[in-house]
C-alpha cells in the first residue's frame, strides 16, 4: 500500500507543479495533484504513452522493440498504462534503470500496488501521480479521460503504436496533434537516431 506519508499534494504556484499543466490545460489544469516518488523526475524530459486496447498482431513485436529501445535510451514515459499492452510495455520498461511515470484514473490515496511495481516504487524509479482527490477509489470513464489529457499535458511528445478508430486513444491522440504534441508510432521510434 502507497502510505499516507509517501504521497505529497502538488499545489498550483508551488515550486513543483509543472508549468507544463497550465501552458497545456489552462483553467482546465488541476489545482492540486498528488504524488508518490521522486517528483523531481518531472524536471526531464517525457514521452506520453498511450495504446489502444486491441493492438493489432502485427503492431505487437514492433511495439515492444521500441519500447525496450526507449528504455535502453533511458527514456522516461508517463502513461496509465491500462490496457493490456501499455501493462506488459511497463513490465519491459521497469525491467531497465531510468524512472517511469505512472497515472493511474483513481487516487492514488490507500492505494495497494501490485507486486511487480514495488521493486521499482522502493528503488525511486517509479514516480506514481494522479490528479484525483482521495475520494475517487474506482477507475471510470470519465477519470480515464482526464487522466489521458493530464499525462498527454505533462508530456513532450506522445508515443502511440495504435488509436483503434472511433476510440478514446484516437481522440486524445487527436487533441494533442492540435496542441502541437509530437506523436510518434512505433516505426518512428524505432528510425530515430541514437
Amino acid at each position: 500500500m502507497i502510505l499516507k506519508e509517501q504521497i505529497a499534494a502538488v499545489h498550483q504556484g508551488s515550486s513543483g507543479y509543472p508549468q507544463t499543466l497550465l501552458t497545456a490545460l489552462g483553467t482546465d489544469a488541476p489545482t492540486e495533484f498528488w504524488a508518490a516518488g521522486p517528483l523531481e523526475v518531472l524536471d526531464q524530459p517525457r514521452t506520453g504513452f498511450f495504446c489502444s486496447s486491441q493492438c493489432p498482431g502485427s503492431l505487437v513485436l514492433k511495439t515492444f522493440d521500441a519500447i525496450t529501445r526507449m528504455r535502453d535510451e533511458g527514456q522516461i514515459l508517463i502513461g496509465g498504462f491500462h490496457s493490456v499492452m501499455e501493462w506488459e510495455c511497463l513490465g519491459i520498461l521497469l525491467r531497465g534503470r531510468q524512472p517511469v511515470i505512472w497515472v493511474p484514473a483513481r487516487s492514488i490515496v490507500g492505494m495497494h500496488l501490485k507486486p511487480e511495481l514495488i521493486p521499482a516504487f522502493n528503488a525511486g524509479r517509479l514516480l506514481i501521480l494522479s490528479p484525483f482527490p482521495p475520494k475517487e477509489k474506482r477507475i471510470t470513464a470519465s477519470l480515464a479521460e482526464a487522466r489521458n489529457r493530464f499525462v498527454g499535458a505533462l508530456a513532450d511528445r506522445v508515443f502511440v503504436p495504435h488509436a483503434a478508430p472511433n476510440s478514446r486513444t484516437l481522440a486524445i491522440c487527436d487533441q494533442l496533434k492540435v496542441s502541437g504534441k509530437q506523436i510518434l508510432n512505433a516505426d518512428d521510434v524505432l528510425k530515430e537516431r541514437l
